[in-house]
């Protein structure tokens, strides 16, 4: 708010009338320098003489000398002046190569296996200083962390795994499905499971975030069914580890499957009909929606999802 109503009948012109006379100490240079008349000048000085309750320049032989609180109004009337000028221009665009930047990312392993080593080839090959410092994904989406700044993005799973925040902005960056792990020797022959045979097997849990509650086990329980679980793995690799050697097997998404169970140790086949898949979606504060570097980041999720899609 304004400290004087007087105040309100500044405009723009008046402000770099101040400026220009204070700089160039005639009402003469400064009507030529900003291509008004002298009389505008003299009518602009008038308003800002009477805004301001101060004679602010005085005029001599060496031209307009500045008073006291011209002097000190200077320096404050520039960055105004500034500023606007900023306003106009629009935030700055982020330069990735200018300095190194870190980034703060919430994700489950899922992000951790396919994604960021994707992403960060694409940092390494153009030389560009971009570090990601990754925070492990608990029970909920971290809202708070988003808000207050401590985390830049967070991947989750949905739809409608994770309660939603109206303050979160989203997008939905991949569509995966489940299919059904084994050790090679211990393979079925058909190559889908029957939903009978899917509970009668022996199972290892990879656990992508912590929770007591999950995506088979949830729709499993809508079938009147349940598996039985002999491990609870903390990763992928873990898990697949835990099933060599043995009959047990491991639900994992298709992508994974494909990237950490090799074919000399390790065969599938389809998951039930009506398994559901799910998705990689990412959130961020919506304060932060068009700063230029958040913006350039998800843009290089994206990109790099984009090539997972093709795999």
């Amino acid at each position: 708010m304004l400290n004087s109503n007087l105040l309100r009948k500044l405009d723009m012109q008046d402000l770099m009338v101040f400026v220009a006379v204070y700089e160039q100490s005639s009402v003469t240079a400064v009507s030529e320098v900003l291509c008004v008349s002298q009389s505008t000048v003299s009518y602009c000085l008038k308003k800002l003489r009477s805004s301001f309750e101060d004679e602010l320049f005085i005029n001599t032989r060496a031209g307009m000398r500045p008073t006291c609180k011209a002097n000190g109004m200077y320096t404050h009337v520039l960055k105004i002046l500034e500023s606007i000028n900023l306003c106009h221009a629009g935030a700055q665009a982020f330069d990735p190569s200018a300095q190194p930047v870190t980034f703060n990312l919430c994700a489950p392993e899922y992000f951790e296996q396919l994604i960021l080593p994707c992403l960060l080839k694409r940092f390494d090959f153009a030389g560009l200083p971009v570090m990601i410092n990754m925070h492990k994904f608990d029970t909920d989406i971290p809202a708070e962390q988003l808000r207050d700044g401590r985390l830049d993005l967070v991947m989750c799973f949905g739809p409608n795994f994770h309660r939603s925040h109206d303050d979160l902005k989203s997008r939905k960056l991949l569509e995966e499905d489940l299919v059904c792990v084994f050790d090679k020797r211990a393979t079925p022959l058909e190559p889908r499971l029957s939903l009978q045979a899917f509970v009668e097997r022996r199972h290892v849990f990879p656990t992508p975030w912590t929770s007591t509650t999950n995506m088979i086990d949830g729709w499993l329980a809508q079938q009147g069914q349940k598996r039985q679980i002999v491990a609870r793995a903390n990763s992928y690799s873990a898990a697949l580890k835990m099933i060599i050697g043995t009959e047990f097997m491991v639900t994992l998404p298709r992508r994974i499957q494909r990237w950490l169970a090799g074919e000399a140790t390790f065969d599938h086949c389809e998951a039930p009909l009506g398994l559901p898949g799910f998705t990689l979606d990412m959130q961020w504060h919506q304060s932060i929606d068009q700063d230029s570097a958040n913006t350039w980041l998800r843009e290089q999720i994206v990109q790099a999802c984009a090539e997972q899609e093709m795999t």
